[in-house]
């Protein structure tokens, strides 16, 4: 687990990633003495990971009859990759207004990273800059609120592909994403708002498709 954080949070963390993977079924019935047995802890930091679970929507909680895995359904993502499309358009048109030249900085290293990865053909590690020029932006947008809400569903998004990630694993996938992110890039440089708007839009939704998740209804 993971270091420096407390017990409770280190076994929800666990937990959620085991359901979001997929390693533990939506309808499996999870119990604190396995949790408890199986990370040799007491059921008070249990008791915890399962609340923070059932906020998240991952597990119920059903009276008289214990915890069950709910999960996400496919479309469920789908939805997200549409949700995370409209708050992160309203991201980048904060970030356009109120970002920083130091900001600005940081993203095109952030860009010129992920291109340098993308032509060695490193996926991981185009992947990681990708997202890490998303979460710069949100930064940029100066609202931690919005910064949240868009951190937690590039994470979800990226869990569920990471598997077999269709997003970056073809080379001429990875130089089209490349491409997706010159042109917000360049959109951030000119402060740009209108075209950014449409070029974040265009990239999200190739986002969706190309994470298999572009035949569910808008």
């Amino acid at each position: 687990m993971m270091a420096g954080l407390p017990l409770a949070i280190n076994i929800f963390i666990k937990l959620r990633e085991d359901i979001l993977r997929g390693r533990m079924k939506n309808g499996e019935k999870l119990t604190e003495q396995r949790i408890c047995n199986e990370y040799n802890v007491s059921r008070t930091p249990v008791r915890e990971a399962f609340r923070l679970l059932e906020q998240e929507g991952l597990i119920e909680m059903i009276p008289n009859r214990g915890a069950f895995v709910t999960g996400f359904l496919p479309q469920d993502i789908a939805d997200m990759y549409d949700m995370r499309k409209e708050y992160e358009i309203l991201a980048f048109k904060w970030a356009v207004e109120r970002m920083t030249q130091e900001e600005l900085e940081e993203i095109r290293n952030a860009y010129e990273l992920m291109e340098f990865y993308t032509h060695k053909g490193d996926s991981v590690k185009a992947q990681d800059q990708n997202v890490h020029f998303h979460e710069l932006i949100y930064k940029a947008s100066h609202n931690k609120q919005l910064t949240r809400i868009l951190t937690s569903y590039q994470y979800y998004t990226k869990l569920f592909k990471e598997d077999g990630d269709i997003e970056m694993t073809e080379e001429e996938d990875m130089e089209e994403v490349l491409k997706e992110h010159s042109e917000i890039l360049e959109s951030l440089e000119d402060r740009d708002a209108k075209r950014g708007v449409a070029v974040v839009r265009k990239h999200l939704e190739s986002s969706k498709i190309r994470a298999g998740y572009g035949g569910f209804d808008d």
